[in-house]
């Protein structure tokens, strides 16, 4: 723009041939001086509009917390995120963010949470505290090793009637209470400390049938059958001692390296960490002392200026000494608790499209490739909004499984459940051929809707590689954020 006017001024003032040389010599101070009043104006305009964009101060406001996931079903209920970015000068960042969320899903599963996240609350650090309750009353449980156990998908869908058991039988019920506080310190410039304690208090058992059958029909009660999880116990690979939960708490320590532009949904920069967590137990339960080891990677690469990235995400998290319970190995460690839940392998916060808690193991890792276009951008009032796009593929594999050895386990089930026909144990366990180490692939593509940069509304859908993963077409996750 200033070259087209300097242009058009010089063009005015020595080309035109119906200026004379007084004309000119009394023209070009005052086309210099327009010119540089339109400069002056062009600069405030571009101020006005980068001020406008800036929040400041509060924002806040009550949602409700309608969702849906593939896995937990239909959510209802509150929630309410309050930013504090006080002057400005560090938007998008904020200095303070205090989250409430209290809903229910119609699976069962329930999300009762606060959250409080600052770098500021303490000069140069970032504080987080996390304190949910986490009640769910139909929790998948597939068995071990990924594909080493056979899914019958017909066993818990009334699709087909004679292979029909129970919609409740590749489930199971997981309380789950947590406590955590977390701090980051910096090192250098990018390089920063992290320490963290907090407590987890499982309650487990069998599916509640009576409760889930209330005020239900006749044609839609659940039958009060075995599943998966009781035969499990019965088959001694859940042992007495995890099989009902307990409390674990802990303590972690690690590394991160951080050059992201923003906290909050990056185009460009790494983020890396590098932490241990060491778990507890008492009493009967101190065969679940362990320690774990973590580690994760993200990369976030512009493309065309701030309307398409790449970004891409590789984790891992491996069982360094002692052991762990059952419920726990579907549990991922993070230093940092933005989700409500992480559980891998599988669903919406892992591998999208695949069913929640499909791979289940000692050990494992994951990883996740998605482009992120921002299609539109637009202003409403101060607010600040964008809809995105995001085609993307996920992949997880077994690192560390579970030692299933199939003679043991055929005496277990002749000394425990000695109604089982041995015949029928290749419909649970895939022994000849285990396939443990194989990935499990998928892809689908996420509509995403941003206000101010922070608040993001995510619709997902995805299908998986492998039927084995998931025999279903509706794989849609609705939720907060991008998933990394």
């Amino acid at each position: 723009m200033k070259n087209y006017i300097l242009l058009m001024a010089l063009t005015v003032a020595f080309i035109c041939p119906r200026l004379s040389a007084a004309e000119v010599k009394t023209n070009v101070p005052l086309l210099v001086e327009n010119y540089q009043e339109v400069l002056k104006k062009e600069k405030k305009k571009r101020e006005k509009k980068q001020k406008d964009s800036i929040r400041r101060g509060w924002t806040f406001g009550i949602l409700p917390s309608i969702s849906y996931d593939a896995d937990l079903g239909f959510q209802y209920g509150a929630l309410s995120n309050i930013y504090y970015f006080g002057d400005g000068s560090h938007y998008p960042d904020y200095l303070h963010s205090l989250y409430f969320e209290a809903s229910y899903t119609t699976k069962r599963f329930g999300t009762f949470r606060f959250q409080y996240d600052s770098k500021y609350l303490i000069p140069r650090h970032r504080f987080t505290v996390d304190i949910s309750y986490l009640p769910n009353a139909m929790c998948d449980f597939l068995g071990f090793n990924g594909y080493q156990s056979v899914y019958q998908p017909s066993w818990s869908s009334k699709e087909q009637p004679a292979d029909y058991i129970s919609r409740a039988y590749y489930k199971h019920r997981r309380d789950l209470l947590r406590v955590a506080a977390d701090i980051q310190g910096n090192i250098s410039r990018a390089w920063k400390w992290n320490a963290g304690i907090g407590l987890l208090g499982y309650w487990a058992g069998s599916v509640n049938i009576d409760m889930i059958n209330k005020g239900k029909k006749t044609e839609d009660l659940l039958p009060k059958v075995d599943g998966l999880y009781e035969k499990y116990r019965q088959w001694n690979l859940i042992s007495p001692d995890e099989a009902k939960g307990g409390w674990h708490p802990y303590v972690r320590a690690g590394i991160t390296y951080d050059t992201r532009n923003r906290q909050q949904n990056p185009s460009k920069g790494i983020y890396a960490d590098v932490f241990l967590t060491y778990t507890a137990a008492f009493g009967k339960q101190n065969e679940f002392n362990s320690l774990r080891f973590n580690a994760n990677f993200r990369h976030y690469i512009p493309i065309y200026k701030d309307y398409v990235s790449f970004a891409y995400r590789v984790a891992v998290q491996l069982t360094t000494a002692g052991q762990s319970p059952y419920y726990m190995n579907s549990y991922w460690n993070t230093l940092f608790i933005q989700r409500v839940l992480y559980e891998g392998l599988g669903g919406g916060n892992t591998l999208r499209g695949v069913l929640l808690n499909r791979v289940v193991s000692n050990g494992f890792g994951f990883a996740n490739m998605e482009f992120r276009f921002k299609l539109v951008k637009f202003a409403i009032k101060k607010e600040q909004f964008y809809i995105g796009l995001n085609p993307f593929f996920d992949l997880g594999m077994v690192l560390q499984p579970y030692r299933i050895d199939k003679n043991e386990l055929e005496a277990n089930i002749t000394a425990n459940d000695p109604a089982f026909d041995l015949q029928t144990l290749n419909q649970y366990f895939n022994f000849d051929n285990p396939q443990i180490y194989r990935p499990h692939l998928s892809a689908g593509i996420g509509l995403k809707v941003a206000m101010n940069d922070n608040f993001v509304l995510s619709v997902d859908w995805a299908m998986p590689f492998d039927k084995r993963d998931n025999a279903g077409w509706a794989n849609f996750y609705v939720k907060i954020g991008y998933m990394f």
